[in-house]
């Protein structure tokens, strides 16, 4: 079985934008099935993330998503020395305060990197690559350049052959 591993955005904006919890309840219910059944994980700083704004998408994943779907990043240390190390080698390219950004202890896209690297697994995000970009380093640019392959909802639901 293929273990995917999501981004704050694959929660985020389902809530906020796609999928509200009162309006698409089928989507909702797809997920807390791919993450009971183990399909869909995601890691702690993912958690922050979608915890820090003590809503209702908050109250929803304690609600719903086992107590094993947020993995603890710690075990992530060496592949995170990787992605680092990748990041490092773009100095010249990205601007300080986007690597400074992507670097932080506290924001998930460069540990879901090393997810996927340790793991083998493809990350789902909304995010897409932008390599001219200088501002932000997208999760695409060192997925493509480690070779972590990642997809969108939609694509996860294809993958999977779920409807809803």
């Amino acid at each position: 079985m293929s273990v995917y591993v999501v981004d704050s955005n694959f929660l985020i904006q389902a809530h906020r934008i796609t999928y509200p919890l009162d309006v698409v309840e089928s989507f909702w219910n797809l997920v807390s099935k791919l993450a009971n059944n183990g399909t869909i994980v995601s890691i702690d700083k993912v958690k922050n993330e979608v915890y820090q704004n003590d809503d209702e998408l908050k109250d929803w994943c304690e609600d719903n998503l086992p107590d094993t779907f947020f993995k603890n990043s710690v075990e992530l240390m060496n592949e995170y020395g990787v992605v680092v190390s990748w990041t490092m080698g773009r100095i010249n390219h990205y601007l300080p305060k986007a690597v400074d950004e992507f670097l932080d202890a506290d924001e998930a896209d460069a540990w879901l990197v090393a997810y996927g690297l340790k793991h083998a697994c493809s990350i789902i995000t909304h995010e897409v690559s932008d390599p001219y970009r200088r501002n932000k380093i997208k999760i695409p640019q060192p997925c493509i350049d480690l070779g972590v392959s990642y997809i969108n909802t939609i694509e996860l639901f294809r993958h999977l052959g779920e409807k809803f």
